[in-house]
């Protein structure tokens, strides 16, 4: 994964590195003060992409496998490891491991106009592709199909006959593992080519509205599952 690194100027004593994962497989390396706000954190992985509106998303870390977002009016080292918090940075470019965080889509819509600024449309885009490879949806097989269509448009343009041959794409990346199981990958590379063909001449961006207002139409996508635990009175 490339990576982009960010240095504030703070006493090296409370200084931290945090990694966060973003939607489309890419990650950010910061250095923080240990004592950081939540918030402050979001706003500097938004500042760093670019983003304008950041209101639809937010941080969240891995606790017992699933996603806990965080309160952005907490300090970070609410939701941090006990080792990442004592840990003391050893000098300059010296940190011991990172904190691992997520940056991730935690409201949605299901009109994708609503969301105005690009860098805010893409990673919202790539957050439903990451959800879509996990969608259930037994009923709604050709939905998958077309959202595939519409991921290719978005990811590597028009239809290009001399370029796009063959296996110029892995199933796996944009269809869920029961859909490449029960259709196989040579009949999603045979009739895929010419689903992508039809969205000629929409541009990337055209293609993510597309992309949005199919995926949040299925029933698992557009949601955050959590587990249930029995309490014990």
């Amino acid at each position: 994964m490339n990576k982009l690194n960010f240095h504030n100027n703070r006493v090296m004593q409370d200084r931290r590195s945090v990694c966060i994962f973003l939607p489309d497989d890419e990650s950010l390396n910061i250095i923080i003060n240990v004592k950081i706000l939540c918030h402050q954190l979001l706003v500097q992985v938004c500042d760093l992409l670019r983003l304008k509106d950041c209101h639809l998303f937010g941080l969240s870390v891995i606790q017992n496998n699933e996603h806990v977002y965080m309160e952005l009016s907490q300090k970070l080292y609410k939701y941090c490891p006990k080792e990442w918090k004592k840990e003391a940075s050893k000098g300059i470019d010296q940190f011991g491991p990172p904190m691992i965080i997520h940056f991730r889509v935690q409201y949605y819509v299901e009109n994708g106009r609503l969301i105005s600024d690009r860098a805010a449309r893409y990673y919202y885009y790539w957050h439903l592709r990451k959800q879509v490879l996990h969608s259930q949806c037994v009923l709604r097989e050709e939905a998958y199909f077309l959202l595939a269509a519409f991921a290719l448009q978005a990811d590597l343009g028009n239809f290009k006959r001399n370029k796009h041959c063959g296996k110029y794409f892995e199933p796996e990346a944009y269809f869920p593992s029961w859909v490449v199981s029960k259709r196989g990958k040579d009949y999603i590379l045979k009739h895929i080519p010419n689903m992508h063909k039809d969205q000629f001449a929409l541009t990337a961006s055209e293609a993510y509205l597309k992309y949005i207002k199919e995926a949040v139409r299925l029933d698992d996508v557009a949601v955050h599952y959590y587990r249930l635990y029995k309490v014990q009175n």
